[in-house]
This record gives C-alpha cells, sequence and structure tokens, in this order.
C-alpha cells in the first residue's frame, strides 16, 4: 500500500511529539518537601527537554541503515521515529552554537527538529553516508533561515549577498582589525566578494534598531513617524490637471482629425498613435507608394499636429516637455 509522504510527516511528528511529553504535569519534576507552595519553582524546561532526549541512545551505522531501508521501502513509522529520536541529541548541539543569539534556546532546537525530520525524510540509505553527517547540514539551514526571519521585525537576508553578510560581517571585521587593518567597505566587500554598497547597507541595518512608525516623534503626541514619510501617491492636483490636459487633447485631436483625408486619418491612428504601429511597408503596399513617401507623410502629419496643438492649447510646449 503506498502511503502518502505528506500523511507520513504528520504522523511521524504526533508520534515524535508522543514520546517527549515533557509537558505534561503529571511528569513535572516533584517538589521538595521543604519548599512550601510560596516557593519560587527551579523548574528549567531546556534541563528536562536534554533529560528526556538522552534516554534515546546513538545508533550505530548498520541499524541507521536498517531503519533507513524500513522507512524508504514500507514507510515504516516506528522505523522513522527511531531515526528522529536518536539524533535529537544534534539538534541541541547545533542550535547550542547560537545561544548567544538573543533567542530563545527551545525554539532554536525546535527548528533544528524541523529540519531533522526533513532530512530524515530525504535521507539515501543506500548512499555510504551518516544520518547525522546528511542531517547536521538540514538542521543548520532551518535554524538559520528561523533567525534571519525573526531577527527585525523587517526581514533582512532575503538575497545570498545579505545572507552572507548577515553571518558574516562581523567576523570578517574582527579578523581584519586584528591584523591592524582598517576595515573599510571597499576591504570588506573584496573579501567577502559581494558589492560595496551591500557591506554598507548591511552595516546600517544591523547598528540601527526597527522604529515603529506609530511612534510619537519627540514630545508631540499628534505627530508620528508615518506622517513624515514622503508619500509616493501622485498629487491631486497634478492628476486633475493630467486628466483635464487628456480631455482637452482628444477633443483637439479629434478635430484636427477631420481636416485629414482618409489615408493620413490611417497613417495617424495606426501608426503615429497606436500602441503597436503598422510597418512604414504595411502602407505602402495598401496604397501603392513607396516607404520612403510613407514616412513623408507620417514626418508631415507630425508638423502639422504640433502646430495645430500650439495653436489650439495655451502654453502647449511646457505641457509637452
Amino acid at each position: 500500500m503506498r502511503i502518502n509522504i505528506h500523511n507520513r510527516e504528520h504522523l511521524c511528528f504526533i508520534k515524535v511529539s508522543n514520546y517527549l511529553t515533557i509537558d505534561n504535569k503529571d511528569q513535572d519534576p516533584e517538589v521538595p518537601p521543604e519548599l512550601d507552595q510560596r516557593s519560587v519553582s527551579t523548574y528549567d524546561p531546556l534541563q528536562r527537554y536534554l533529560a528526556e532526549i538522552r534516554k534515546y541512545p546513538f545508533l550505530t551505522k548498520d541499524e541507521e541503515q536498517s531503519l533507513a531501508i524500513r522507512f524508504k521501502k514500507k514507510g515504516d513509522l516506528d522505523a522513522v521515529t527511531q531515526l528522529i529520536l536518536s539524533h535529537l541529541r544534534l539538534s541541541v548541539s547545533i542550535a547550542m552554537e547560537y545561544k548567544r543569539l538573543p533567542f530563545n534556546t527551545m525554539d532554536l532546537i525546535q527548528e533544528g527538529n524541523v529540519g531533522l525530520m526533513h532530512a530524515v525524510k530525504k535521507y539515501d540509505p543506500y548512499k555510504n553516508a551518516r544520518v547525522s553527517t546528511y542531517a547536521a547540514w538540514w538542521i543548520r539551514a532551518y535554524i538559520l533561515k528561523y533567525i534571519l526571519q525573526n531577527w527585525r521585525l523587517v526581514r533582512i537576508g532575503t538575497t545570498e549577498a545579505q545572507r552572507k553578510l548577515f553571518f558574516r560581517l562581523s567576523k570578517e571585521r574582527e579578523a581584519l582589525e586584528k591584523l591592524g587593518m582598517i576595515a573599510t567597505p571597499k576591504l570588506l566587500a573584496d573579501q567577502l566578494e559581494v558589492k560595496e554598497k551591500e557591506v554598507i547597507e548591511m552595516t546600517q541595518r544591523l547598528e540601527t534598531y526597527d522604529l515603529s512608525l506609530s511612534a510619537p516623534v519627540g514630545d508631540s503626541e499628534e505627530t508620528v513617524y508615518g506622517d513624515l514619510l514622503p508619500s509616493n501617491m501622485e498629487n491631486t492636483e497634478e492628476s486633475l490637471g493630467k486628466k483635464q490636459l487628456k480631455t482637452i487633447f482628444n477633443k483637439k485631436l479629434k478635430a484636427f482629425s477631420r481636416r485629414l483625408n482618409d489615408r493620413e486619418v490611417e497613417i495617424l491612428s495606426e501608426r503615429i498613435l497606436a500602441e503597436e504601429p503598422q510597418t512604414l511597408d504595411t502602407f505602402a503596399q495598401k496604397y501603392e507608394i513607396s516607404k520612403e513617401r510613407v514616412r513623408q507623410i507620417e514626418a508631415n502629419l507630425l508638423k502639422k499636429l504640433k502646430k495645430y496643438m500650439q495653436d489650439e492649447i495655451p502654453d502647449f510646449e511646457n505641457l509637452s516637455t
């Protein structure tokens, strides 16, 4: 029977969660009798989690391969659950590398666990590699993705260059300064193989903080920062002026067209004013004239149209520029 891979992932997640019931009230550590109900609890969820995952032993290479093959061929959820549980300490180890960052360590571990489950799903047991070697890449990738997405309210690290600078800029600057060199944006850009402009932008992002647009400006409670931002919308007066000008122009254009013969009207509408103008050859064949003659008619029409509009619309020269 074929098992849908998304259902298998969901069932596997539930199965692993059932093993790690560390938040169950019945399993909370006992409170020593010398502490009364008014005492501050010393319960540490991270230490409890670490104690739980130590119950699941590491697997040998043969055991890993056997379990992975069972999952690959039969979709055995017990097999994949054992693989995941035996590698939970790997997620902890990698997450601890980022414990100095302003994130909850348990959040980083759980993101790593998501990467671990994804890695086990994609792991190929027929290649000569341990699960831990393959999973480490996925665990780290999910943790770094979480850090980037939650570092600021406004997301940074949306391009490959930004991600490289986010994780390596400070370290590269420190390395250059230890060598007695001045870490200029140009030098940092050369070292990291990115543009100087990107180094300057990332430095500014990392050295500043997010600011709410609803925050008041200074001591004023009426003006907020959002009020000071320039609007990209067109000025209302300019917008109305353009609409009126367009109406007048179309009206004058119709009057101008009544002065032309049929051939000139067609060249004006199908070539001069058209979004996809007809070719010179098209008119040349239709009216049995040369392409040069069509070009001359077109040039003459443009001159006549410009002269007509200058006579009919005041300040047409200024408006057309």
